[in-house]
């Protein structure tokens, strides 16, 4: 079955002045034009496509790769706005609309939003929208906590950062999980901390739990073996700093140098760290 805004393989069978056609089932033939048909298009040939519709709401056929298919979240760059709604550049020769009423907020020329991409039931066109809390569904939502995920980031409020989770569910980055700052559009690796009670995901980007903090006591160990021993950083030097040498936030560095000060690897003098081994 061939699906509109999607990639579809199909056979050729007819040639034209215009480009070869294609079938696509359900869908009747559809005209592969010209400038994407190579000598080996020939009838009977399988074809890799992507359809869509033309300016005149004909299904047409083009090899190009959009940078998004139907039902994905993908982060676009706004390349014009008019009287209908905001265009985006998809890496088609037709831009991607979405229109007024699918905008979450006003978009402006040169902003990048992700945005979901679908076929509007009434025109059968290829659209998108910026709406994404209203299309993500968190039905059937299972992640463990410390579970590797894929982040997309789509909007900075107050509390953090919203993402998206394996490009099917919702999660938030509290501004003190991100340590720097996240652009909308960014796509990041970070792990599942723990549900919340909204039915929705917090996030980090570091690996919660104990397994994290006995990592970065390894990290500082070799970071004193490497520097003859000391390090000119206590649990009470300023968070940034921490993050600079580390890269964690300051509450997870005071666990794993507290974990070391118990077990007498390390001890603090002369306002820095010095290891205790031999």
């Amino acid at each position: 079955m061939s699906e509109i805004g999607k990639m579809n393989t199909l056979l050729v069978t007819r040639a034209s002045d215009f480009g070869v056609y294609l079938d696509a089932g359900e869908l009747g033939e559809v005209l592969l034009p010209n400038r994407y048909v190579s000598e080996d298009m020939k009838p009977g040939a399988m074809v890799e496509v992507f359809i869509m519709l033309d300016s005149e709401d004909r299904y047409v056929a083009t090899t190009d790769t959009p940078l998004g298919m139907v039902g994905e979240f993908v982060p676009l760059k706004v390349v014009a706005v008019t009287d209908f709604g905001a265009f985006m550049g998809w890496g088609m020769l037709k831009d991607l609309l979405v229109p007024f009423r699918e905008q979450q907020m006003p978009m402006c020329v040169g902003d990048t939003f992700v945005v979901y991409i679908y076929v509007d039931e009434v025109s059968q066109r290829l659209v998108g929208s910026t709406k994404i809390e209203k299309i993500i569904d968190m039905t059937g939502a299972r992640y463990d906590q410390g579970e590797k995920v894929d982040l997309l980031v789509y909007a900075n409020t107050e509390l953090g950062y919203k993402a998206i989770i394996n490009g099917t569910h919702e999660g938030l980055i509290f501004h003190h999980e991100a340590l720097e700052p996240l652009a909308r559009g960014q796509r990041i690796e970070g792990f599942v901390n723990q549900r919340r009670g909204d039915g929705k995901f917090s996030l980090c980007l570091r690996k919660p739990g104990r397994e994290k903090v006995v990592a970065l006591t390894e990290r500082i160990l070799a970071h004193l073996n490497q520097n003859a021993g000391f390090m000119p950083i206590t649990d009470k030097s300023p968070p940034a700093e921490i993050y600079a040498l580390f890269g964690v936030s300051k509450k997870t560095y005071k666990q794993a140098i507290g974990a070391l000060y118990k077990k007498r690897l390390i001890t603090f003098e002369n306002n820095g760290t010095k290891s205790l081994l031999p």
